[in-house]
């Protein structure tokens, strides 16, 4: 990941505030109508997390954020698509962020499905279809298979954001940008940076 002193202070706010929301020591920054009335002229979060639809990783709530602190996308199973690319690219290029993160989950019920197989019905075969390359690149590795999946996926998504031509990888490349990749132990309630 880029060395850059903005991008260091983003993630260092992230793994203070998963520390505190873990600790049960929240602080609950940026959440009065000082913070709202601020916001209302406009907004400059200080990072964008690519999250799961899952109700149980609320990114402002794990990282103890306030209003106006994170760009959230969210989509089962952390995935991007291209109006999930373009959100990012959005925040990246006209609201300055410079640290994407990649959530990834511990008991994610998208990559769970996945791994376990069978018929996806309706439009969740979409989400499914991404997810199996994650599953397959660590079908024999020891360890538990949805566990190292979750992982694979979340640093899967993070290549692919990193890589997304024409505007982020070209952000990547200037050092404009960085890319990170977590994972959420929801039985901990702690973030690890991948």
């Amino acid at each position: 990941m880029i060395k850059d002193a903005e991008i260091d202070k983003a993630l260092q706010a992230l793994i203070e505030g998963n520390k505190r929301f873990a600790g049960s020591k929240q602080l609950h920054p940026n959440q009065d109508k000082k913070r709202r009335d601020e916001v209302a002229k406009g907004q400059k979060p200080f990072a964008i997390i690519v999250g799961c639809s899952d109700s149980r990783i609320p990114p402002e709530i794990l990282f103890d954020q306030g209003i106006g602190d994170l760009f959230i996308i969210r989509l089962a199973g952390n995935i991007v698509d291209d109006m999930a690319l373009g959100s990012i690219e959005y925040a990246a290029d006209h609201l300055g962020c410079r640290l994407v993160v990649v959530l990834g989950h511990s008991k994610c019920g998208a990559v769970t499905a996945t791994a376990q197989g069978g018929e996806a019905h309706g439009h969740i075969g979409s989400i499914t279809d991404v997810i199996s390359t994650a599953v397959e690149n660590v079908k024999g590795k020891t360890g538990d298979l949805v566990d190292n999946a979750i992982r694979e996926n979340a640093r899967l998504v993070t290549a692919a954001i990193a890589s997304s031509k024409p505007m982020l990888e070209k952000m990547v490349q200037e050092g404009k940008i960085a890319v990170a990749t977590m994972y959420y132990d929801i039985d901990t309630g702690l973030v690890e940076i991948l």
